[in-house]
């Protein structure tokens, strides 16, 4: 069971890397908020199996719960959604100035790295 459960953590990651290399931005959304889901299921993955409340059910037999890759796990929510809804906000803005969310490339940036090219050749 772990196995199936740590082949579908590297699914996700790699669905997710996948659809984070796209140039439109809901791809990358999407892409986004699949690794999170991948993040969340490997931090509970290593949390280990379940066990007894720490501090509730007093003293006992059995294994105790740890606590810390449930945290991991809420902490990762909420910096994905956070992620997510700044996100969501760029395409939207995107969509509302080119009624497109498709990234493009700097044109500004093509020409500066012509301009070093240029100058590592003439150095060499």
């Amino acid at each position: 069971m772990i196995l199936v459960l740590a082949l579908l953590v590297g699914a996700l990651y790699a669905v997710g890397t996948y659809l984070l290399l796209q140039r439109t931005l809901t791809r990358v959304v999407i892409g986004l908020a699949i690794m999170g889901h991948g993040a969340n299921l490997l931090l509970l993955l290593a949390g280990g199996r379940a066990g007894r409340a720490p501090i509730v059910d007093g003293p006992g037999g059995g294994p105790f719960a740890d606590p810390l890759p449930q945290a991991l796990a809420l902490t990762a929510i909420v910096i994905t959604f956070g992620i997510t809804a700044f996100l969501l906000a760029l395409a939207y803005r995107s969509w509302l100035l080119r009624s497109d969310d498709e990234v493009e490339d700097d044109v500004e940036d093509r020409r500066i790295a012509r301009l070093v090219r240029r100058h590592e050749d003439n150095d060499a």
